[in-house]
């Protein structure tokens, strides 16, 4: 089979800010006998990511899938304005939108920690269009959780949300350490159980969004406790349509797998499908031909 094909696209913009996005399809022979029966796919990365996080994906879903990865507003080489509200509202809306305008056809989702909340946000808004949602170790609340949040990720957002209320130099002496590439680079040691993908291309990727004018403020609004929170989980499974794919990392420092995972399970449609990896928290990255396989056989059986 011949590699995948990067599509040409024109720039994009949602709201009047640049977009990054990324597509890829088959071989053109590949693309037009099969390609155009099945579902496109849109990957939505976590936060601090970018589309290079599916960076040993999208060669593999290619192959015989539409691809496209977008970096969120506020994210990678996406627009970071100083106006707008960062949240699941915005981060929704805005892969609603690129489904609609530039795929233009159904739609497998899928998502990565604070991207697994968009993805199905706009699975769940997308209705028919959405031919399918993945969630790998997706963030968000039920609406029987509203109250301060449990795991390592759910308390570091309080603290930091408390001092950024406070005090505006803590506010950049954080926001200074954690785009430092150690502390990159120790963060993601601390989340990925096997760390043979914790490469300077990966924290690379991370750090140089940070040094983009805006990016600050995104950081501020995201730890923000007063910030945009969104629709809770329980609310989004039921209206939610389409075929649901959970993908965990068990051994995720971030989160309690297996306490988000039970709850998951009181939530989701019986019809759902989860595949259980021994991994952290981007089990994408971790373990990519896991989640590749995982994925494609899923798909092939929708």
């Amino acid at each position: 089979m011949s590699e995948p094909i990067a599509v040409s696209d024109l720039p994009w913009e949602y709201l009047g800010h640049q977009v990054h996005s990324v597509s890829f399809h088959p071989d053109q022979e590949t693309f037009t006998r099969e390609t155009q029966q099945s579902p496109a796919i849109l990957l939505l990365h976590g936060f601090g990511a970018s589309t290079d996080h599916w960076r040993h994906n999208i060669p593999v879903l290619s192959k015989t899938h539409e691809v496209h990865a977008i970096d969120l507003l506020g994210f990678g080489r996406s627009s970071k304005p100083a106006e707008l509200n960062y949240g699941g509202l915005l981060w929704q809306k805005q892969a609603v939108a690129y489904v609609k305008e530039r795929i233009g056809r159904p739609t497998v989702i899928v998502g990565n920690s604070l991207g697994g909340y968009a993805a199905l946000a706009a699975g769940s808004e997308l209705g028919a269009e959405a031919a399918g949602v993945v969630l790998l170790n997706a963030a968000g609340y039920f609406s029987d959780e509203k109250r301060p949040p449990k795991g390592v990720f759910g308390k570091l957002r309080k603290a930091i949300g408390s001092g950024l209320l406070k005090d505006p130099l803590v506010q950049r002496l954080i926001f200074e350490n954690l785009r430092q590439p150690s502390t990159i680079r120790r963060t993601l040691n601390q989340v990925y159980i096997n760390r043979t993908n914790v490469d300077d291309y990966l924290v690379e990727a991370i750090r140089r969004p940070s040094l983009d004018p805006g990016a600050f403020r995104v950081f501020c609004s995201v730890f923000d406790t007063r910030g945009p929170q969104g629709q809770p989980l329980d609310e989004l499974f039921a209206n939610l349509q389409a075929p649901l794919l959970l993908l965990w990392g068990n051994r995720d420092p971030w989160m309690n797998a297996a306490g988000k995972r039970a709850s998951f399970r009181r939530h989701v449609p019986a019809s759902t499908k989860e595949v259980v990896l021994d991994a952290g928290h981007c089990p994408h990255d971790e373990v990519p031909d896991q989640v590749n396989s995982a994925l494609l056989e899923w798909l092939i059986s929708n």
